[in-house]
């Protein structure tokens, strides 16, 4: 029996969590549709959380993390994918309660997979990964209801949905506004085409400030996206995917009721395949930036667990692949 290598998170007695690099036989993964051979995946907010035993994201330890995967069929019960297809493969269940990506090996449905397309590489499908995807699809939500004629704001703009969001609309000519508290990253915004950089929001109550935005990506949440929503004009609208400050939200009906918004809930994970499809076509030909790879740095399975420390501290910029 062939064995590979992949990443094990195990829940210790006392109530920690370990992460280690171990060798398991192909038969330790529950048979599919499809055998894939990963050759990378990258390292989203999710995989930390369930690297480091969250158990809303994964519920049962030893557990393989990995969200993404892009690699080769190794072995199909599927019409549409034959062995050697190269295939892209986020969200669903992959990595969260299946074993996911961090590893050599995954053994998923045909329905959670896409052919890649050929205007990109596998190493480049992972470097938008589910951060590019869901980049994407709050881009088209706003694109498809007219929301985009500029400026619009993204906030997490150091992180993966907030970078690739920025470097895409700059592809589309559309002037965006980083939202980042890391006074730092200056530079980093600027080389991936925010045009201008807010690092806070006027300390106010009032429920509708001054508009500036025809509308709004953000990955925030809780006061971040309360202050977006009141700077966003008449029949804007906002698109959120994430909550890394806080998944509450206090605010008032004011921006829905006085200036007609509207607000794009975007997930990813569970996302129709068709939507998934048509977006990867549009990431590999037309959206896709010219210096995508200055926003990623590439690195080993064994260096993963360095990397998960430093996202949940919120250190971490732009995007980390994994090379399988």
């Amino acid at each position: 029996m062939e064995s590979f290598k992949k990443i094990i998170v195990k829940e210790l007695e006392d109530g920690s969590f370990s992460q280690t690099i171990e060798k398991a036989g192909l038969d330790s993964l529950i048979p599919n549709d499809l055998l894939v051979k990963v050759k990378y995946t990258s390292i989203n907010f999710k995989d930390a959380l369930s690297a480091t035993g969250n158990k809303g994201v994964t519920k049962k330890y030893p557990h393989t993390p990995g969200i993404d995967a892009a690699g080769i069929v190794a072995k199909s019960n599927s019409e549409k994918f034959k062995v050697g297809d190269e295939v892209i493969v986020t969200g669903f269940d992959l990595g969260m309660n299946t074993s996911g990506g961090f590893s050599e090996y995954i053994s998923i449905p045909a329905k959670w997979a896409i052919n890649k397309p050929a205007g990109l590489s596998l190493k480049e499908s992972m470097m938008y990964g589910t951060a590019g995807l869901t980049a994407a699809m709050c881009i088209d939500k706003l694109l498809k209801n007219g929301l985009l004629s500029g400026p619009v704001i993204v906030s997490g703009a150091t992180g993966g949905v907030g970078s690739l969001a920025i470097m895409i609309l700059a592809k589309l000519s559309i002037e965006t506004v980083a939202f980042s508290r890391k006074e730092s990253a200056k530079e980093f915004l600027y080389q991936i085409g925010a045009k201008d950089i807010i690092h806070s929001f006027e300390d106010t109550d009032r429920p509708l400030l001054k508009p500036i935005f025809s509308g709004g990506i953000d990955a925030v949440g809780g006061t971040v996206l309360e202050n977006i929503l009141k700077l966003v004009k008449s029949n804007g609208g906002v698109s959120i995917c994430g909550m890394a400050l806080s998944p509450n939200l206090h605010t008032t009906v004011f921006p829905f009721i006085l200036r007609g918004l509207a607000l794009f809930g975007i997930d990813s994970a569970e996302a129709e395949i068709t939507w998934r499809e048509y977006l990867w076509e549009k990431l590999s030909n037309e959206w896709k930036p010219e210096n995508l790879e200055s926003i990623c740095h590439v690195i080993r399975l064994e260096d993963v667990g360095v990397e998960i420390e430093k996202m949940l501290k919120g250190n971490q910029i732009g995007r980390v692949v994994v090379e399988i």
